[in-house]
């Protein structure tokens, strides 16, 4: 067997998969447990109560390397902290044990739970408004109702999002908050209610062309598959 076909299959494999994994997962659930209502109830649920908190220790990791300022190799100069994502994690856990990667869990699942909903509520508000009831929405409107939907779920999601960003920074060199309502509590009395919006700017800054492209192509490819 030559080795094209043998990669080619190989990374197909892998491909299906990881495809079809989440939705043999919903499959499986359903066929065992009887506290979803249908497939979507499950798929939603299933976000909500598992995808946020699994990530992570991948948005930990994430927010370590990128407040890592440090340049990487110059005679004279300190090395930085971590030499990259797998030394960042071997480092945490050696410093801070298996729990220092879900620092800041429970920040990320309040802050990603409720937005979810608002998300997809705001986009499918917009297109509505935007497109008259007989034509489907055009280029323009999936553009606009999804860069709008982003950046609604952002301004909702900022203030959680920085307190899981101090959380995630929190045990670096000392610990300073005692768990997510001290870290709340301290921030709003050291720096004012405002800290808890700092970065929306540039949040709704990435989020306006980001979602809009990312309904602009889910709808393009709906329409394309059907």
């Amino acid at each position: 067997m030559p080795v094209e076909e043998f990669v080619a299959g190989w990374i197909s494999g892998i491909a299906g998969l990881m495809l079809g994994h989440p939705i043999d997962t919903v499959k499986v659930r359903l066929q065992t447990q009887n506290t979803y209502r249908g497939i979507m109830d499950c798929v939603i649920k299933t976000y909500r109560r598992e995808s946020a908190y699994c990530l992570a220790p991948f948005d930990l990791i994430k927010v370590r390397l990128q407040n890592q300022t440090e340049p990487r190799t110059r005679p004279g100069v300190a090395p930085p902290q971590y030499r990259g994502p797998l030394h960042c994690a071997r480092s945490i856990i050696q410093e801070e044990g298996p729990r220092g990667l879900f620092r800041g869990a429970w920040a990320l699942v309040l802050r990603d739970t409720p937005t979810l909903g608002l998300y997809f509520l705001t986009y499918e508000g917009l297109s509505r408004w935007l497109t008259s009831d007989s034509k489907e929405p055009g280029s323009a409107t999936m553009l606009v109702a999804g860069g709008f939907a982003g950046i609604m779920s952002w301004t909702i999601a900022t203030p959680m999002d920085v307190v899981k960003s101090r959380m995630q920074m929190d045990g670096l060199k000392r610990r300073k908050y005692r768990g997510l309502l001290d870290c709340v509590i301290s921030s709003a009395r050291q720096e004012g209610p405002g800290v808890f919006f700092r970065g929306l700017t540039l949040n709704s800054a990435r989020a306006f062309p980001v979602n809009a492209v990312t309904f602009f192509s889910y709808e393009h490819l709906l329409r394309f598959l059907s």
